[in-house]
């Protein structure tokens, strides 16, 4: 199990840590319920090195990265990003990512989940015949994700980067709490908006910065806050409510599928796409109690099975339990009435529009 440089920090601070994607990360430290609220009111700081980097360079990065991903990072000018999936050749999501332009045209970094560093590596480089210089700097990348409304006005004296107002889905790089060549970008998937910033331990530095943070009160949060923010705001989990069998058209990820340019899958997904999708990947909310959970069957009125949960949980901030699935077209309908199967009896609940409210 591989270490993150902020570990000593988390088992410091008394954190419930536990294996996730081959590295030993912070579950929660005061409880999750906790945790989220100051994401949601003021700030929190996550350890998210686990996170894989990969840097593309050379004349035909642009190339490879068209061919590999549904959206169109042609797009993309020097201090943009943009969501992404990579796509197999049956139309499924080999993951999804973020694409960083570094300098246009040229300079690019891939951000993937953390369980398909090697599988999303594996993918690229197949389809290199291009001979695009890569480089895997996920090991050697510190990662922090400072999210909240509060984080940018509290964070704002530890750098020069105008943070206040980098807008979504823009980057700088610049110093950052007195270590240079920091990374600061603003692609949260909290909701809650924040920085993230992307940095090497060189001399002493994840200390330094953990330190800088540490010293604005602003507190740690783990991964278990992270999956409940992300579900309020009703965003997909790799591994959950997207995977190699789901496409991202029935994901209700359309926006970053872009039938513009040619990349793997597209003759699938734009057939897929003029014959009309069979399932969708909904958001419901529990009208009578229960908690629904990953693989819970979705019936109908009638008994009958028309999908499962991928994402399920009380969300804090609702104070309802709330759930994302895929379930038959014909039930996807805002409030639509559906069943969660929970422990072996049908529990109602409605479906509704994103971010839960």
């Amino acid at each position: 199990m591989k270490n993150t440089p902020f570990t000593a920090h988390h088992q410091a601070l008394g954190a419930k840590m536990a294996e996730f994607a081959g590295y030993n990360m912070p579950i929660s430290y005061t409880g999750i319920n906790d945790e989220h609220a100051a994401v949601r009111n003021r700030a929190g700081v996550f350890d998210v090195s686990h996170m894989g980097e990969f840097i593309l360079k050379g004349p035909n990065a642009l190339a490879l990265i068209q061919k590999v991903t549904s959206n169109d990072a042609s797009k993309l000018t020097k201090g943009k990003a943009q969501y992404s999936c990579l796509t197999n050749e049956e139309g499924g999501i080999v993951d999804d990512l973020i694409v960083y332009c570094v300098e246009e045209n040229n300079v690019y970094m891939l951000v993937v989940n953390a369980s398909n560093i090697e599988k999303d590596w594996n993918w690229i480089s197949n389809r290199n015949t291009d001979q695009v210089e890569m480089h895997n700097i996920s090991d050697k990348t510190c990662l922090l994700a400072i999210q909240g409304p509060q984080a940018c006005k509290l964070l704002q004296p530890l750098t020069q980067i105008d943070i206040l107002n980098l807008k979504y889905y823009t980057f700088e790089k610049g110093e950052f709490a007195g270590v240079k060549n920091v990374l600061v970008s603003a692609t949260g998937y909290t909701g809650s908006g924040g920085i993230e910033i992307y940095f090497e331990d060189v001399d002493g530095a994840a200390d330094k910065i953990w330190k800088a943070i540490a010293d604005l009160s602003i507190p740690p949060i783990g991964l278990g806050a992270r999956d409940t923010l992300r579900l309020e705001m009703g965003y997909c989990l790799y591994g959950n409510d997207i995977d190699d069998t789901t496409s991202p058209l029935e994901a209700g990820l359309g926006w970053i599928t872009k039938f513009t340019k040619e990349f793997t899958a597209r003759p699938i997904l734009e057939a897929q796409k003029a014959a009309g999708i069979t399932r969708k990947l909904v958001g419901f909310e529990m009208v009578e109690r229960g908690i629904p959970r990953h693989d819970y069957p979705i019936l109908d009125a009638s008994g009958n099975t028309i999908g499962k949960v991928t994402s399920g949980t009380q969300a804090p901030s609702l104070n309802k339990a709330v759930g994302l699935g895929y379930v038959a077209l014909s039930h996807a309908n805002l409030d639509a009435e559906i069943f969660i199967e929970i422990r072996n009896k049908p529990v109602l609940a409605k479906v509704v529009k994103f971010p839960f409210q």
